[in-house]
């Protein structure tokens, strides 16, 4: 699999990396997921990425693969309290996060730790960034990045604290691709795409249940994009090789909790970047259709 740089850090990174948001939240079995990441580690795969949040995640992805951690780049996030009787966002919150998240995935280290969604007003309180700094300098991580959308983005970015951006970018959501990616990339900082696929919210043709789906499927009704009324497989891949294709991108995280999905997303990712002509067409429909809206980056 195509290795990206990430920024100005010392890590080439799979151009897809895992997220582990879907096996904390469907209730994965420890079997499933050393299935899952097992034959992704060993199809290229050398980043996985995580949550303080995502309810069994942690402890899945260190109870499945935590004897191969030297296979792997590992990210997490910290801020909300999931747990602990401590406010979001707290100093202290943050700092027990971080070293319960260590147990979790059963490592001494994390090459990234990142602010997951803080506000601009938090960030430039300066003390929650700060938490971060200091498990950086005692090796608790190697960088520290910056997980979310938005103005709150945009600020993370020029404060100079973080070494990643970790933003919205697809089909249905391209705002990062002239708010915040540009700026990011001119400052040294890696770049990592979340919701590559859009929740692929097309899927079923109907309304999502989910009020987390709904967004993306409100504006592709909108989009009409042509590609995505024929096979569905075939929409996948114009839709994770677009978000591969957005100057800057190091790679796209993709979660799931079947054994299978993430080698065939592997396999339409390595078809590589879309042709100019079907990237800038994409990016026109979306200027068209977006122009007017309130189609901000989803956090």
């Amino acid at each position: 699999m195509e290795r990206r740089q990430l920024g100005n850090t010392d890590m080439q990174l799979s151009m897809l990396g895992f997220g582990g948001a879907e096996i904390g939240f469907e209730g994965a079995s420890v079997s499933t997921v050393e299935r899952l990441l097992d034959s992704a580690l060993d199809a290229g795969l050398n980043m996985i990425d995580t949550a303080e949040c995502y309810k069994g995640s942690e402890e899945l992805i260190g109870q499945a693969v935590g004897h191969r951690r030297k296979d792997y780049y590992l990210f997490t996030k910290c801020g909300h309290a999931s747990g602990f009787a401590i406010p979001d966002w707290d100093p202290d919150l943050l700092a027990q996060s971080i070293d319960r998240s260590l147990k979790r995935l059963k490592t001494d280290y994390i090459d990234l730790i990142q602010l997951h969604s803080c506000s601009e007003e938090l960030l430039k309180q300066g003390d929650v960034i700060e938490v971060l700094q200091r498990a950086r300098e005692a090796g608790k991580a190697r960088y520290i990045g910056y997980s979310g959308d938005r103005e709150a983005a945009l600020y993370a970015i020029r404060c100079g604290a973080f070494d990643t951006l970790q933003t919205s970018v697809n089909i249905a959501d391209q705002e990062a691709i002239e708010l915040t990616i540009p700026e990011a990339v001119q400052r040294g900082m890696g770049v990592i795409a979340k919701r590559p696929l859009a929740n692929v919210a097309w899927r079923t043709g109907e309304k999502p249940v989910s009020a987390y789906h709904e967004p993306y499927w409100e504006r592709l009704q909108r989009l009409r994009y042509d590609f995505l009324q024929g096979d569905l497989e075939q929409s996948v891949e114009i839709a994770l090789r677009f978000t591969l294709s957005i100057p800057g991108v190091s790679t796209a995280i993709v979660g799931t909790a079947n054994p299978n999905r993430w080698v065939q997303n592997a396999e339409l990712a390595g078809k590589g970047v879309l042709p100019e002509a079907q990237l800038q067409a994409i990016r026109s429909r979306w200027r068209e259709t977006a122009s007017g809206q309130d189609w901000r980056g989803q956090g």
